[in-house]
């Protein structure tokens, strides 16, 4: 019996094949139909989209169409790929927003835009210029992927009802991220604050969005993707608590992401909300200073760390992804009768795996 790891990562193998004969495909058609120019955005979004990856949404959605008994291996590949494209695009505007500049270990988009805007010489401001074109590349990229579920070879019904939650996962999502700017911004965030922002944006189009879009395209009902719901949100609050952790104490050449961002950003996480209402008051109040400076330093940024230690912000992060994860599984101890078992354990293992990416 394959083991949970050398399943995730046959998904992983199945799904970057069909990205790189895709993406071939796409900037073909882009070069010849709109020019040199055109291929700017198209190159960059689908730089972003073959850095690899667990491929962890796509193989969710290969997961629920399997789950609930598809089997057209080449229709729910193709909807995996553009599941990962749909995540591709929020990374875009995420990085955009956050002001980051790496994104599993290279540029991201729009700096690497920027970067090219100089190498060619182009007048004007290269970082806005870059910013913009990373806005084309993320409508593409979103619009593509959403072209790419109307042409699946499955019923329209079926079809719609991917597009449907696809689309909406986009607005909860946009309403997540706006929360969490906003939560930025703010003094007085509290924990149901950033439950809020862990629900409506990772959770969401994390995991059950591809859950529900393999489940639908295989014909299930609202039964089965109202029973999956439970499930989703734990996983999703487990993975962005721990990719928090991870961002912050891992080490960068792994996670491909500079650990000072998320204080440089004033991030409002669950270990930064904690830290900040029980750490020391002196110990608060220099967290609080650093929260969103531009110009953090590597001591100030050390220092941090340490106060998210000392708190017991770290400890207390990792005890709520333990719980997450246990209500995910929890979850899935009365799932429909019909559900494939074998797919049932795989989605136990996956939250399951949350734990070890911080241990």
């Amino acid at each position: 019996m394959e083991s949970f790891s050398q399943i995730l990562d046959s998904y992983r193998q199945q799904i970057d094949r069909e990205i790189n004969l895709y993406a071939d495909q796409i900037r073909r058609s882009t070069k010849e139909r709109f020019g040199t120019d055109a291929r700017l955005v198209i190159d960059a979004f689908f730089d972003l989209l073959t850095r690899g990856g667990k491929r962890m949404r796509g193989s969710l959605a290969i997961t629920g169409y399997q789950m609930c008994g598809g089997t057209d291996v080449q229709m729910i590949t193709r909807a995996a790929m553009a599941i990962e494209m749909v995540q591709s695009a929020l990374l875009v505007m995420d990085d955009i927003q956050d002001r980051s500049e790496m994104r599993r270990g290279k540029p991201t988009v729009h700096k690497l835009l920027e970067a090219e805007c100089q190498k060619m010489g182009l007048g004007g401001d290269a970082a806005h210029t870059g910013i913009s074109l990373a806005l084309n590349a993320m409508l593409a990229g979103q619009h593509s992927a959403l072209m790419v579920v109307d042409g699946l070879n499955v019923d329209a019904e079926r079809r719609a009802k991917a597009m449907s939650i696809i689309s909406q996962t986009f607005v909860v999502t946009v309403h997540g991220q706006t929360a969490d700017i906003l939560n930025e911004c703010r003094d007085n965030v509290d924990e149901a604050a950033i439950d809020r922002v862990m629900d409506w944006k990772t959770a969401y189009y994390s995991v059950l969005n591809p859950l529900c879009v393999g489940m639908v395209l295989a014909g299930a009902g609202c039964e089965d993707t109202d029973a999956i719901r439970d499930y989703a949100i734990h996983t999703g609050k487990a993975f962005q608590i721990t990719d928090d952790i991870v961002g912050i104490f891992g080490d960068q050449a792994k996670t491909g992401k500079n650990p000072m961002d998320d204080v440089r950003e004033g991030k409002k996480t669950l270990l930064a909300v904690y830290a900040l209402a029980h750490a020391t008051a002196d110990d608060a109040a220099f967290l609080r200073q650093q929260l969103g400076n531009p110009r953090l330093t590597k001591a100030h940024f050390l220092r941090c760390r340490t106060i998210l230690e000392s708190s017991g912000a770290r400890e207390y992060a990792e005890k709520r992804a333990g719980e997450c994860v246990q209500a995910a599984v929890g979850a899935l101890q009365n799932a429909p009768a019909d559900w494939k078992k074998d797919k049932i354990a795989f989605l136990c293992s996956l939250v399951e795996h949350m734990k070890s990416r911080y241990a």
